[in-house]
């Protein structure tokens, strides 16, 4: 099973169709990742949404009899499960016990910005100055947000969404970078086979001691994240970003923030606060334009 490679031309309508249906696929993770947390631990909870997708993964590529990367390849690949496999789900999961989803989805917007400056680094692009203006202002909403707070949000659920962020865009960026040899979907599927010994360990370690009390709600949640978030969100993100291009996809990873609250409010019942829509939306217009100035 072979993917089309980044191609030189506009984007396909292909490319924007998978991509957008990854977007639509991870606005769900944060509220989902919110209710599991709060009957599983932080430790369990990424360890088995990572085994279970890292299993499913290895049946895919055994499926499709897929070779295994080369040997200049496991580099980057061990960059992307560290990024997306563990450290975002892991951050994410310890800032959601002391902020709501909604206060933490924010924060996603921004992700494409982290994705676009990793992307500078590793691709040794030049944008124009433009571009820092537009990085620097949207750092500062962010920050400015969080301290706005006050005594209703943590600092230490800020610090750890950061750190998220911070992470997840440099595993998107090498992942993005890699599928283009590779390919789309086997990027994630060899991050998450590459995780899956040690994943599989700390799932056994950090099991709860009696599964009896779990409720439904967090199963679902936790089969959510598993299947959709860590795997089946990739395939199509990462064959949008194959498709049609990484910098036009990308930017769809802008809409994230909006579904995001919108689930937030609906399914947990999350107060969407003004200031919260706003800052969103002036963190999303501070990553459009450093989008458009980042060549």
């Amino acid at each position: 099973m072979t993917l089309p490679q980044t191609p030189t031309t506009k984007s396909s309508s292909s490319g924007w169709l998978n991509g957008f249906i990854g977007v639509l696929i991870f606005s769900a993770s944060l509220p989902a990742t919110r209710l599991a947390v709060q009957e599983f631990s932080p430790f369990f909870l990424t360890a088995a949404r990572a085994s279970i997708a890292g299993l499913l993964a290895l049946c895919l590529l055994l499926l499709f009899k897929e070779k295994r990367p080369a040997r200049h390849q496991l580099g980057p690949l061990a960059i992307v499960a560290a990024g997306v496999v563990l450290g975002f789900p892991l951050l994410t999961a310890l800032a959601l016990q002391y902020v709501t989803s909604a206060h933490s989805i924010v924060f996603l917007g921004l992700l494409p910005l982290a994705t676009a400056s990793f992307g500078v680094w590793r691709g040794g692009e030049r944008p124009r100055p433009a571009f820092w203006v537009f990085s620097v202002l949207g750092s500062l909403l962010v920050v400015g947000f969080a301290l706005s707070q006050g005594l209703t949000a943590s600092p230490a659920g800020d610090l750890l969404m950061l750190l998220a962020i911070l992470v997840c865009g440099l595993g998107y960026a090498e992942g993005a970078k890699l599928s283009r040899t590779l390919g789309g979907w086997q990027v994630i599927s060899w991050a998450l086979v590459l995780a899956l010994p040690l994943m599989a360990l700390l799932s056994w370690f950090k099991a709860p001691p009696d599964f009896t009390g779990i409720t439904t709600p967090a199963w679902l949640s936790l089969a959510y994240v598993s299947v959709f978030s860590m795997l089946i969100g990739f395939v199509f993100w990462y064959r949008g970003l194959a498709q049609g291009g990484i910098a036009a996809v990308g930017q769809l990873q802008l809409l994230q923030p909006f579904f995001g609250l919108a689930l937030a409010a609906t399914l947990l019942d999350e107060q969407v606060s003004p200031l919260m829509l706003g800052v969103t939306v002036a963190v999303i217009l501070c990553v459009a334009g450093s989008r458009k100035f980042g060549r």
